[in-house]
């Protein structure tokens, strides 16, 4: 299997069935069924504790699933080979605090065979300019967001998995991530995000995977879930609470 961002858009990329996950008597996530197409962004939508979180790294392959699978074009995908097809950024790390920002993103361009030139679209589209002679230890929650999102976009994985994409920034802050995620998904690339703020997901993703209790709710654009809740214009909020 080649992981490449040549996959025509619109068609399945990626296919979880059946994943369970369970801690002790607890399932965590629960029969988890659902595909991703190429070049869209598909919102992981739910409350704090609804295993979004479980959800990905079930599919990155960073916890052993108890039931279920994972493929890729239609060929099955083993945790030992996740990397190849997805990079996952998880929520609150802070990738070699010690470093000052523009060292990072130089090695991990180095890991990635990335160019300076791809590294100074990076830098401008994610607004890093003033960080960069600063340590990562000393970054804002917010700048922090930004270089984990630099590096996932100088990543050359397809397929993109990122928890709380927004969280830590304001209103316009998160429209200029919005801008910036729409244009690499424009250009091929496949995002899914774990979100638990509804309007900041309304407003980015293409299709949405409603969440609770670790069980699918609903799947699919918003006006396929306006129609499955019977709610024809209401907000993805009103449409959760509906299903939920």
């Amino acid at each position: 299997m080649t992981a490449t961002n040549s996959t025509p858009s619109g068609m399945e990329l990626l296919r979880a069935t059946d994943l369970t996950k369970r801690y002790g008597e607890d399932a965590a996530i629960a029969g988890v069924t659902f595909e991703a197409e190429a070049g869209e962004v598909l919102g992981i939508v739910g409350p704090n504790g609804a295993g979004k979180t479980t959800l990905l790294e079930a599919l990155a392959g960073l916890i052993a699933a108890d039931l279920g699978g994972v493929f890729w074009l239609g060929d099955a995908l083993p945790p030992s080979r996740r990397k190849t097809a997805m990079f996952y950024l998880p929520d609150g790390i802070r990738p070699y605090q010690d470093r000052f920002t523009i060292e990072v993103l130089n090695f991990f361009a180095g890991i990635y065979r990335r160019s300076t030139a791809e590294i100074a679209r990076a830098v401008i589209a994610l607004e890093l300019q003033p960080v960069l002679r600063k340590r990562v230890s000393a970054l804002s929650k917010g700048y922090n967001r930004r270089l984990l999102l630099a590096i996932g976009l100088l990543a050359p994985q397809p397929v993109l998995l990122m928890d709380e994409p927004f969280d830590g920034f304001d209103l316009r802050q998160t429209r200029s991530i919005i801008d910036v995620l729409r244009k690499a998904a424009g250009n091929g690339r496949t995002f899914l995000l774990a979100i638990h703020q509804l309007a900041d997901a309304e407003r980015v993703c293409d299709r949405f995977l409603l969440l609770a209790g670790g069980q699918i709710r609903g799947i699919g654009s918003l006006r396929e879930l306006r129609a499955q809740a019977g709610i024809p214009q209401g907000s993805l909020e009103e449409i959760f609470l509906a299903l939920t």
